[in-house]
Parts: structure tokens; C-alpha cells; sequence
């Protein structure tokens, strides 16, 4: 009996899920299948890949190791899928995107609006995530792409600088902080800051824009944010192209800290050697280079 390849594949995703019930509805297999897999798995190796006495399914010693080779395996495999995809004269089947929200998504939509009167075959698929989300979901699904605020670089990233977006420090109109003028930290830290929710179930790093305060509202999405400045629930960091109307309605101020209320960060358009891009991945790439320098004059 030769081994079920996709059966590590099942291994790392009930690592993450924690469960076969979870698994299984990611996968979307039923449990009985999932459990079946990783059992016909055992059977073959010989070895026990699981303990089940455990709330969480948790790999035993011998399944870590199982599932660190069996990843290599899976990795060699997708690298010979991405480099037939490459040589071939068609285009990839699909394109996957994962895109941080803090950037504008207007020269985005362009961009795939421009892909699309190419009418070309491939699949785009568009995810968004929040911080250290973005690269979490682009590692563990394999993304073709990430439009990413920042990320932990290393050697396979291949990355493209876009132009770069100011942050605001903003509040409502009718919030206290503003009618003060230069505001201490101390001060700012009596208010409730409002934040985004890292979407990453990994949470590695602080935030380093946050401001330390106990008084904190994590919020799941920009939108969200914005709404809860205007209703003067705190102040919080938004990007400007965010807020126009809104700054020039006065709905929002400007906060005056001592610190500084702007600052800049410079997208970044992020590949990986592992996963080369194929005719579309080259094409996005290129058209949303061109719409982020038009977006910004």
C-alpha cells in the first residue's frame, strides 16, 4: 500500500484546528472520513500519529516527526506543481491574494478589474486579513501573494515596495482630547484607545503604534474603527484615505500629542521563491504597481 499523500495535509490541519470536528469542517470532508484517513495513516506507518486521551488532538512525539517529513514531502510536491505551472504555455489555475486591510483597496479592485477584461482562465481568490494575519494566512494557505503593512522577512520572500500610506491620529469632534493642545502620554493613556484586532491566532509582537494604555477596544476591521471614533467611543490610528471626508467635515481632528499624529508605512507586494508566479500572478503584480503610483498622484 503506497502512503495517502494528503494525509499530512490532514495531519497539519487538525494540528492548527486543535479537533477533527473543526478539521473536518475546514477540510470539508466529514469526521468520519478525517478520522479514517489519519487512522489508515497509523496502520501503514505502524506508529501511533495521535493522543487521543487529550482534549485537544495533540501529535505524540513520533507524529511531530511524522509530520515534519511528511510537510518536506508536501513542499516538494507544490514546488513541482508551481514550476509546471511556469513552463506550461497556459495560465496557473488559480491565483490566491492576501491582502492586509489597512491598505486602500480601490487601486486593488482596479487592478482586478483591469485582469479581468484580459478574460483570462485563472481563478482569483482575495482574502483579508489584519496585521500579523496576513502572513500567517499567506504561509498557511500557501497564497500566491500578500499586499502586507509588514511582515517577518526571509530568504524566499521576494518583495515589491509600493508607495507609501500616512496614518492619522484622529478623534472625534466631540471627544475631550480634541479641544487640548499637546497632549502627553500620560494624558492620552487616561482615554480609550481604539485598535485593530490582530487576526492572527499567533499573536507574536505588540503592536509598536499602540500606546500602552489599560484602557484598550480591539475592533475586527477598519470600518468598524472609524465607526467608533465618530461615535467619540476613543481616539485610534486610521489610515488617511480612510478619513478625507470626514477631516474635512471636522467630524474627525486631528489628536495634538507631543509624539507626533502621523506616520508613514510603506506597503509592500510580497512572493516567495518557494511558489514561483505564473502568467497572472506577473500580471497582477505588474498592474497593481501601476495602479498604486496612479493612486497616489
Amino acid at each position: 500500500m503506497r502512503i495517502d499523500v494528503d494525509a499530512f495535509n490532514v495531519l497539519q490541519v487538525l494540528v492548527e484546528e486543535g479537533s477533527f470536528a473543526k478539521a473536518s469542517e475546514r477540510l470539508h470532508k466529514a469526521q468520519s472520513a478525517v478520522s479514517y484517513q489519519v487512522k489508515k495513516l497509523e496502520q501503514h506507518l505502524g506508529v501511533t500519529l495521535f493522543n487521543r486521551d487529550k482534549y485537544r488532538a495533540e501529535l505524540t512525539p513520533e507524529g511531530k516527526v511524522i509530520l515534519a517529513e511528511g510537510q518536506r514531502l508536501l513542499q516538494h510536491l507544490a514546488n513541482i506543481e508551481h514550476l509546471a505551472t511556469r513552463f506550461s504555455d497556459g495560465w496557473e489555475p488559480k491565483l490566491e491574494l492576501v491582502i492586509d486591510g489597512a491598505l486602500p483597496m480601490e487601486p486593488i479592485m482596479t487592478a482586478l478589474k483591469r485582469m479581468s477584461e484580459y478574460q483570462i482562465p485563472t481563478k482569483i481568490q482575495l482574502n483579508m486579513e489584519f496585521l500579523g494575519g496576513v502572513q500567517h494566512r499567506f504561509e498557511r494557505d500557501k497564497a500566491d501573494l500578500m499586499l502586507v503593512k509588514d511582515y517577518r522577512t526571509g530568504p524566499n520572500y521576494q518583495p515589491t515596495a509600493l508607495p507609501a500610506i500616512t496614518s492619522l491620529l484622529v478623534v472625534a469632534n466631540e471627544h475631550p482630547l480634541s479641544h487640548k493642545i499637546d497632549i502627553s502620554l500620560s494624558d492620552l493613556q487616561q482615554h480609550v484607545e481604539l485598535t485593530i484586532e490582530d487576526s492572527s491566532p499567533i499573536k507574536r509582537d505588540k503592536d509598536e503604534m499602540q500606546f500602552g494604555g489599560d484602557k484598550v477596544f480591539y475592533l475586527s476591521g477598519f470600518i468598524m474603527k472609524k465607526n467608533a471614533l465618530l461615535k467619540g467611543l476613543g481616539f485610534g490610528w486610521m489610515p488617511d484615505f480612510l478619513i478625507a471626508d470626514e477631516l474635512v467635515s471636522e467630524q474627525l481632528k486631528l489628536v495634538d500629542f507631543r509624539g507626533g499624529n502621523r506616520f508613514k508605512f510603506t506597503p509592500q507586494l510580497v512572493s516567495t521563491h518557494e511558489r514561483p508566479l505564473g502568467r497572472a500572478g506577473k500580471l497582477f503584480t505588474s498592474l497593481i504597481i501601476e495602479e498604486f503610483a496612479l493612486y497616489q498622484h
